[in-house]
């Protein structure tokens, strides 16, 4: 069954990212106290989900441990592929969203989790692809990690 694994926000750019039991969300505006929420916030900005299997996998070809949460991302998830959601109508919880576009790892990632081994070109390298997905929340009310991910919905944004 897929799944909410974890949930982050980060209240101000570049700012310091802190993980959440719970986290309002709101319809055309995104997560309640996310450095992105604003009135008419870009549907691209609103959510921000990536794929625990994912981050395990880029840990795995890189010999790292590094968590989720470092990775910026705001609705870690489980058991599901979310590039496949790009452009489709789906469900977190009781809380309809739309992929956007997926969401492909910056130099600020690039930066956060290089090291002597690893530049930040060979990081954003080793996630491109895999790094999540941009989504619009179409819905108001509460993410929970543990809520269920429902992917075969009748696609509403045609």
């Amino acid at each position: 069954m897929a799944r909410v694994q974890a949930l982050f926000i980060a209240a101000e750019k570049r700012g310091p990212v802190s993980r959440h039991e719970a986290l309002k969300v709101e319809a055309g505006r995104g997560i309640v106290g996310d450095r992105r929420y604003r009135r008419d916030t870009p549907p691209a900005e609103q959510i921000t989900l990536i794929e625990s299997e994912q981050v395990a996998a880029f840990n795995r070809e890189f010999g790292l441990a590094v968590d989720a949460g470092a990775l910026r991302r705001n609705v870690i998830t489980e058991g599901v592929d979310l590039n496949a959601l790009e452009g489709r109508t789906f469900q977190v919880g009781g809380i309809l969203m739309r992929g956007i576009e997926l969401c492909e790892p910056c130099s600020v990632v690039g930066h956060l989790l290089a090291g002597p081994d690893l530049s930040p070109a060979r990081v954003v390298r080793g996630l491109t692809g895999r790094g999540g997905l941009r989504a619009e929340v179409l819905g108001s009310g509460v993410l929970r990690e543990g809520d269920r991910i429902r992917t075969h919905l009748e696609d509403r944004s045609a």
